[in-house]
């Protein structure tokens, strides 16, 4: 197809054919993409070649989407120039009559409209051209739809000429209408717009006048489409008012509408891709400002320009194809002494609607290298071109990139600096979190920031420069601390600025790229192929040391020195800086095997993975390598901190790997995997804080939020404990909610040895409460918090106790001989939370509190009922006999007195004894009531023993507390005695009774349970008669019979 449309510029020669025609550019769809507020544009490479030369001047260029060659047309000719190999591909010449013939189908060409009224068609295979139609009053303008289905053409006559792709008329309509369009507001009756209220500026606003447009106005019309390719808007300047309009139209050629007046609207326009807004640019009394319409025409929003008045004119404005970044391409207004202008190009982005300027190129004032033509690439978002007047294409190629400290010791801040013009906006995350486009603090300079670096030496992380778009290097250090906005902050102060006179520098801006500071006086940058002289002031020139291939990256690992090179092939090369003569050597790994990245990154990071030092890199499809080997393949960004790899993936998870253990990356994680956080959809790592746990993400909205990755939480909270920060260890667990159970379960033996170091350390009786009583008997080591593969599990000591008996002894001991009356109410916990609570003991001690400087027993007992039920408490403290106790306690429950008194009443008059015996039997501590009631009288209350011992079957018990040869033991055997024939124990019974002096129950007993040797033994004993004898033996015999104990009938009967 053909790659669309070459806007005219209009030029007093080129009538017909065969003379000088000026043409432009084109423009292509669109990506919608999400803009990041704490990210700034970085430039990876640029491309400058000038090998080119034509003849005349470039008028206007387009970038073929298919091989990325140029399409440059000057007054001449058009070429197709490829700039990465420095060969024109194609020419032909515009002033030669040679066109194709009519049956050119199929052909791949670009059009290009000429000032004189020709549509003319470069077929890109053949390089010839046709002439495809023709406007006798000439042509201002062309553009073509995002989906070259559509052309717009502008004509001398001031109509739209709106044609198919194969150049078929759709319709003509006059650019000025009368008319509103078909979204023409609708009045509610509220009057006219002369006698509505307009603020401050009073009635004198309904009669003032639009002024006219701007002198230097080129009075073209321009053309641009939304990119759905629905509709378009057209600029021209009003022939009544003299003031610029803007009309929106659709692709079938009907007005939708009219922009309301604004005074100082200017030629600039370019509606945003994404199709949301239209830009154009307003000069105001005081200020220079980029607005924006929507496509009913009303204003909606706008950010100033940093020029004074007068002080500069913007010709252009680009959106790139995504949406993110918008050009606005300046020349200044006032000439210098030489009677040159000054020519700008400035990328500004929005996030939080705040507008940042991230970078400005600055070409001087040699009017054959200022841009003549400029555009966005269409199928690489971030790609910038421009041609210069002496034929000079520049290819810039941005990227995102976040800069932060990389300092991973606790004394960096864990600093991000935001480029914004000639504002540097640092937020420190250590101290803080400031959300865009707020930051901790912000340094100004004179002159626009184009990049930014922090000091890799360690201990001076927190330093940062900036490199200007003058030349300059300004360097900031870390001031004293500051309070601002009751947060703790370090603003930095400026400590130094060197000049760099660099010979590119005065070719092309940004002809130095990817500094980085390495040490107090050393910087490292990359520079196309160009030398450049010595660093004025402290800084010296050292060496210059020549790359085979394109660097795109240049990181440094903190921790050893390394500098790594990314070629733009994906190559990786060793620096070797600090030789006295530097070198690039070839990255190898510890077999001596050269590795290289399959494909090229756009993001980089030095780590240590298994020992050896490994370059990650993230591609622009999201995969992440380590070296040549592929890690994930669903990676929206990363980050290095430590000994651990965090990254964020599409399906909106947040991992935190041990750079040890990177294989875990293709596992999903189970359930209660540390590694696996999930987290909001198009999340990216803004930064790690060192030595912490916090991780700073930035939403697709620009918000930002702090989480705790459970990973290293984790690892901080073992690294604590394993250094006894037991204080350390607990705050953070509290804070973020980890059980406390792992303060024990980490390492129990060392707990146990070092448990006075715990406790002096927490040093709170709160404190030591709330791990009290938390604890548990499950191990969190194996079940909440698994230790991760590459940590050595603490085996739990064997004693055979349980893990809280143990903990809770173990403190209680240590607290008794530290201070037992600091640590009165802990004790007490520490008596109440064992498997079996110890509330006797509690209680008593609550009632022996009486020393100085412990807390009163009134205290003590208040605290218990915190964690004791208050009715559990109560009979608890009858079981303990002492009745103040029970009076303490009973006016601290809700019990009413009439319930509790009378019943205490009652047991002051009882017998000690008796008196125990019936709060026992209150409290159904049976065995307890039975041996105080032994103790009462063996004859008085026998009674209520027996039916006690009957009630609760306490026999056995029983049987102990008294003589054998009482009668009391008499009666409690005969009981008891029953209560096993009952049971089918009748043998039991037997010797039982046998034993106790009752030989014919005993022989009632043997006799029901076939026991026939007992019962003739009993019977014997008795004795029986021979008769009774002979027919008790039959009986018994009989039984045995039944039972088909043969052998034992046949020995009774004989």
């Amino acid at each position: 197809g053909r790659g669309g449309g070459l806007e005219p510029i209009p030029a007093d020669s080129g009538e017909g054919r065969g003379h000088p025609r000026q043409v432009t550019s084109l423009s292509q769809g669109y990506i919608q993409r999400q803009t990041s507020e704490v990210r700034n544009l970085k430039l990876p490479k640029s491309l400058r070649s000038s090998e080119l030369q034509g003849p005349g001047s470039p008028q206007c260029f387009s970038v073929r989407a298919d091989t990325g060659s140029l399409l440059i047309a000057s007054l001449y000719s058009i070429t197709e120039y490829d700039p990465r190999t420095g060969q024109v591909v194609s020419e032909a010449s515009l002033t030669a009559d040679s066109f194709l013939p009519e049956d050119g189908s199929g052909m791949v060409s670009a059009c290009l409209a000429t000032a004189s009224g020709d549509v003319v068609l470069f077929n890109l295979n053949t390089c010839q051209l046709e002439c495809v139609g023709s406007v006798d009053s000439g042509l201002t303008s062309m553009s073509w739809s995002p989906d070259e289905e559509l052309v717009i053409l502008t004509t001398g006559q001031e109509t739209i000429i709106m044609m198919t792709k194969d150049f078929e008329p759709i319709t003509e309509v006059g650019i000025h209408q009368d008319d509103f369009g078909e979204g023409k507001f609708i009045t509610v009756g509220w009057g006219k717009k002369e006698t509505q209220f307009h603020g401050s500026e009073g009635k004198q606003a309904a009669q003032k006048k639009i002024q006219p447009a701007v002198a230097w106005d080129d009075r073209r019309p321009r053309v641009t489409w939304r990119g759905d390719g629905q509709l378009f808007a057209v600029s021209a300047i009003c022939p009544q008012t003299g003031a610029m309009k803007i009309r929106v139209w659709n692709r079938e050629g009907v007005l939708q509408a009219t922009s309301e007046p604004i005074n100082g609207l200017e030629q600039a326009l370019c509606w945003k891709p994404s199709g949301s807004l239209i830009a154009s640019t307003q000069h105001h009394p005081n200020k220079h400002s980029v607005v924006f319409m929507e496509k009913n025409g009303l204003l909606h929003g706008d950010f100033t320009l940093p020029f004074s008045k007068d002080q500069a004119k913007v010709k252009e404005l680009l959106w790139n194809s995504d949406s993110t970044v918008l050009a606005v391409w300046l020349e200044d207004m006032a000439a210098g002494e030489d009677g040159q202008v000054n020519s700008h190009i400035q990328l500004w982005t929005v996030g939080n609607y705040h507008w940042y300027l991230k970078q400005s190129l600055d070409f001087g004032r040699d009017p054959q290298k200022a841009p003549v033509c400029v555009c966005w690439d269409p199928e690489r978002p971030l790609q910038l071109h421009a041609v210069s007047r002496s034929w000079t294409s520049i290819t810039y190629d941005w990227g995102w990139m976040t800069e932060r400290s990389p300092g991973l010791d606790a004394t960096d801040n864990a600093n991000v600096a935001v480029i914004d013009g000639e504002k540097i906006l640092v937020t420190s995350f250590r101290q803080c979190v400031v959300p865009p486009p707020m930051s901790s603090f912000e340094l100004q300079l004179t002159s626009p920031v184009n990049q930014v670096t922090f000091l890799c030496r360690p201990q001076g992380t927190n330093q940062v420069a900036a490199f200007t778009a003058n030349g300059q290097i300004s360097i900031y250090s870390q001031g004293r601390l500051t309070k601002l906005a009751e947060c703790f902050v370090l603003p930095s102060k400026m400590s130094g600025i060197y000049l760099i006179i660099l010979a590119a520098l005065l070719d092309d801006p940004l002809a130095l790229r990817q500094l980085l500071w390495l040490e107090d006086e050393l910087f490292v940058g990359v520079s196309s192929g160009l030398l450049y002289s010595p660093f004025l002031a402290v800084l010296c020139f050292r060496a210059a040391v020549e790359v085979d291939g394109v660097v795109v990256s240049v990181v440094h690992c903190s921790q050893t020195g390394t500098v790594a090179l990314q070629l733009e092939d994906g190559q990786i090369r060793k620096l070797v800086w600090d030789h006295p003569e530097p070198s690039v050597e070839d990255w190898r790994d510890s077999s001596g095997c050269r590795i290289n990245f399959p494909v090229p990154c756009v993001q980089t990071a030095l780590c240590s993975i298994s020992g050896e030092e490994c370059l990650l890199g993230l591609t622009d499809r999201s995969h992440l390598y380590a070296g040549d080997t592929e890690l994930a393949s669903n990676v929206c960004s990363f980050a290095v901190c430590n000994d651990f790899l965090l990254i964020t993936t599409h399906s909106h998870t947040c991992r935190c790997l041990h750079l040890g253990l990177q294989a875990s990356l293709a596992s999903d994680g189970s359930q209660n995997d540390e590694t696996l956080r999930r987290v909001e959809r198009g999340s990216r790592i803004v930064t790690v804080v060192p030595q912490d746990t916090r991780v700073i993400l930035q939403m697709p909205r620009g918000n930002l939020e702090t989480v705790h990755h459970r990973a290293l939480v984790l690892a901080q909270l073992r690294t604590w404990l394993d250094s006894l920060r037991f204080r350390d260890a607990f705050e953070c667990m509290r804070k973020l909610r980890i059980n406390l159970n792992l303060i024990y379960d980490h390492s129990p033996k060392v707990f146990l040895e070092k448990i006075q170091t715990f406790i002096t350390q927490l040093n709170s009786i709160n404190h030591i409460n709330l791990v009290l009583t938390e604890l548990k008997e499950e191990d969190t080591t194996s079940s909440m918090y698994p230790h991760p593969e590459s940590s050595s599990i603490q085996q739990q000591p064997s004693s055979g106790q349980k893990k809280v008996d143990v903990v809770c002894d173990a403190l209680r001991n240590a607290m008794e001989s530290m201070d037992p009356n600091k640590f009165s109410l802990s004790i007490l916990t520490a008596h109440v939370k064992k498997t079996v609570p110890e509330l006797e003991i509690a209680l008593q001690k609550v009632h022996e509190l009486r020393a100085p400087g412990a807390v009163s027993a009134e205290e003590a007992l208040k605290y218990l009922l915190f964690l004791v039920n208050v009715n559990d408490l109560y009979e608890h403290s009858l079981g303990t006999y002492d009745f103040d106790l029970v009076l303490m306690v009973a006016e601290k429950s809700q019990k009413d007195p009439k319930e509790y008194l009378p019943f205490l009443n009652m047991l002051k008059s009882l017998e000690p004894n008796y008196q125990r015996y019936t709060i026992d039997k209150h409290l159904k501590r049976y065995k307890k009531a039975l041996l105080h009631l032994s103790k009462c009288g063996q004859s008085e209350h026998f009674g209520e023993a027996l039916q006690l011992v009957k009630e609760q079957k306490l026999y056995s018990e029983a049987l102990k507390l008294y003589a054998t040869d009482s009668v009391h033991y008499k009666a409690l055997s005969c009981a008891y005695a029953e209560h096993l024939v009952e049971q089918q124990q009748a043998e039991q019974a037997g010797l039982l009774l046998w034993r106790c002096g009752e030989p014919v129950c005993a022989l009632q007993a043997f006799a029901g349970s076939s026991s026939w040797r007992n019962a003739i033994c009993v019977a014997q004993q008795i004795p029986l008669p021979p008769d009774q004898l002979a027919l008790l033996a039959r009986d018994l015999a009989e039984k045995l019979t039944e039972q088909r104990r043969y052998a034992d009938a046949a020995l009774l009967l004989d």
